[in-house]
């Protein structure tokens, strides 16, 4: 009995040698036995589980055991990190060549875009509000009703079919109800509406600023239409003071000194200026007027460096004759730049496209104007989104049936949220405008480029692999040909460096080609619809420089770097390449007498018919046209038969 016991033991101390917890469990049941096995039946039938008489060799090796698995140092396995949780980094070196690494990554697929195509899609991104702007509107609803304010803003900005609305156009029966109102509804317009009017102000500046260069330097903002701060929060976060890209703009750091804000709507004013009352302005002087003055107008001479701005103010006017004054007044500011943003509905298009049209004219007379001749800079012109200073191809002069528009994301703050009671943590804003600067329109030109203008920037990464291939494989046909191997290498390294292009060649001097695509992107094509892209080619819909909407083709054949650009182009880009085959006009305004564009944007069914045309209409009259040629054919034949047959 105990050898066979002992035997036992010796296999399933080997077979568990690898698991320390079964080991463990059985050193322990040893350790603490019950007396001594005995056959008696008293005994057994007392201790159910009667503990075995083992041999001493055995109870010390289980003993020592024992010993070693207690004296181990038990390692539990790490939990893996939850989502969102901070993870310690143990080798920082490792995760700094990943950092590199996919940096690196990223810029070299960026890199891939020509520098032309890369320059005209350049874009803000999603708007992230500035902190100190939350602080202060979130400061501003703790101290209001909350259900109160969540009313409110359904009753302003809340519309049953349309979702909400972006537009600010309430009125009230007395002056004494909207002067009782003005707090409310100055707190509901912060909380909804200001963070999708400084979306839609930051995404336009940047863009202006972009398109301008580091020359238009602006020191002074008069902003029409104020109400409670979009413009200045927007005008200040963009145009800042030279510091480290790692910190986040402030108004302290702000590049502007002078901000004046024109407004009527006293309650929103009267938000707006809360807005900044725990705020640090630095040496930027913020005031309010309810009109514009005399004495704010600039000399001609010194409004380089100012912005006239108005967001979403000529929805409001109710008449064209109170519109066309509005405009008139920033014309008549002295400001360089005249930016311009309604939303994009059909009657904000009509507003923008009229006051650009209104603007352009003036521009017109002042350079025909003989005493005008002296001044230092005469005339306007367009800056964007528009290529041309013509007339503008969507807008008929009475009606409109497209509309020229563009689109803003904005990351929703928690108040946003918690004021609509959404969960979307991001909203799209809409919006139409134009920005004119006094001047002549820059050529096309490039200063300092002794190349042409024409070939610069429009290769990057993706068309120099392609022309690297095309270099081996005509290397590869060279060398078949050629018997001579010493004359071969000799005499392909001499053609495989004439070969490359120019365009292909790197750039010395970064900052000239950004000057010459910056002249150039004047004359870009605007993508005013996102672009239809197939398999085989990339379809756009653009506004071009010669005042039309034309249909741009980029297939594959036209090479791997214009359709990659194509391909990656996106609504509201001006696009550098021009197409392989002749464009096709898609759109003439009705004052031309042209056809509706119902298809813009669109793939046509058929090759461009008018909108009501029958598709077979044609087939069928030259069908028709057949049976009766046959049918004389045939009469004709018999007639003749039968003469044949009397004679």
């Amino acid at each position: 009995m105990r050898v066979q016991a002992y035997f036992n033991f010796s296999r399933t101390a080997r077979m568990l040698r690898g698991t320390s917890a079964t080991l463990r469990i059985l050193a322990h049941s040893i350790r603490h036995a019950s007396p001594p096995f005995s056959t008696s039946a008293v005994v057994a039938s007392t201790q159910p589980n009667a503990a075995l008489d083992l041999d001493p060799t055995l109870k010390a090796l289980l003993q020592d055991i024992d010993i070693s698995l207690t004296s181990h140092k038990h390692v539990m396995a790490k939990r893996p990190p939850r989502e969102l949780e901070p993870v310690a980094i143990e080798h920082p070196q490792e995760a700094e060549d990943s950092e590199d690494f996919v940096e690196g990554h990223s810029e070299r697929s960026e890199h891939r875009k020509s520098p032309a195509a890369l320059f005209g899609s350049k874009k803000i991104g999603a708007v992230v509000m500035p902190t100190e702007l939350q602080k202060s509107i979130t400061a501003l609803i703790d101290a209001s009703d909350k259900v109160q304010l969540h009313s409110d803003a359904t009753r302003l900005f809340f519309d049953d079919n349309e979702g909400w609305d972006h537009s600010y156009d309430v009125k009230y029966r007395s002056r004494k109800q909207g002067a009782r109102h003005s707090d409310r509804d100055g707190t509901a317009f912060a909380s909804v509406v200001l963070p999708a009017h400084y979306s839609a102000i930051c995404a336009v500046l940047h863009h202006v600023k972009h398109r301008l260069g580091p020359q238009w330097n602006v020191q002074r903002v008069i902003d029409w239409g104020s109400g409670a701060g979009s413009g200045l929060w927007a005008s200040m976060n963009t145009f800042q003071k030279p510091t480290s890209a790692s910190e986040e703009p402030r108004l302290s750091t702000s590049n502007i000194f002078t901000y004046l804000g024109i407004d009527k709507r006293d309650g929103l004013v009267a938000i707006g200026k809360r807005l900044l009352r725990d705020t640090d302005l630095g040496a930027l002087s913020v005031t309010w007027q309810r009109s514009f003055r005399e004495d704010n107008i600039i000399k001609r001479t010194e409004g380089h460096d100012t912005l006239a701005l108005s967001a979403f103010m000529l929805s409001t006017l109710p008449t064209p004759l109170a519109r066309k004054k509005f405009v008139k007044e920033l014309w008549e500011s002295g400001a360089h730049t005249i930016v311009l943003i309604d939303h994009k509905t059909k009657a904000g298009f009509q507003n923008i496209a009229e006051a650009r049209e209104y603007l352009l004219e003036m521009g017109r007379k002042e350079l025909n104007d003989p005493e005008t001749s002296d001044w230092p800079v005469r005339g306007v012109h367009v800056v964007a989104p528009c290529p041309h200073d013509g007339s503008c191809p969507l807008y008929s002069g009475k009606s409109v049936s497209l509309v020229c528009g563009f689109s803003q994301r904005l990351q929703r703050p928690s108040f946003v949220r918690l004021t609509k009671h959404v969960r979307e943590g991001h909203e799209d804003i809409e919006y139409s405008y134009v920005a004119i600067q006094r001047g002549s329109r820059p050529t096309t030109a490039g200063e300092g480029i002794s190349t042409q203008v024409r070939s610069v920037g429009r290769v990057g990464a993706v068309g120099r692999e392609q022309a690297e291939q095309i270099r081996l494989k005509e290397a590869r046909v060279m060398k078949e040909l050629v018997l001579d191997a010493d004359h071969v290498e000799t005499r392909h390294e001499a053609e495989a460096t004439d070969h490359i292009p120019a365009e292909i060649l790197p750039v010395e001097n970064s900052e000239e080609v950004e000057a010459a695509l910056r002249n150039e992107a004047f004359h870009w094509p605007r993508l005013v619809f996102p672009p239809l892209k197939k398999s085989g080619h990339i379809i756009i819909d653009a506004c071009t420089a010669e005042c039309k909407i034309m249909r741009l083709t980029i297939p594959k054949s036209q090479g791997k770097q214009p359709f990659y650009d194509a391909r990656k182009s996106s609504w509201g880009d001006i696009f550098p390449h021009p197409p392989k085959n002749r464009p096709q006009e898609r759109f003439r305004s009705t004052r031309e007498g042209g056809s509706r564009g119902d298809d813009i944007g669109k793939r046509a069914k058929g090759r461009d018919r008018p909108k009501g045309e029958k598709s077979y209409s044609k087939v069928e009259e030259v069908l028709k046209e057949r049976k009766r040629a046959s049918r004389r054919d045939r009469a004709v034949q018999k007639e003749d038969f039968t003469l044949l047959a009397e004679r």
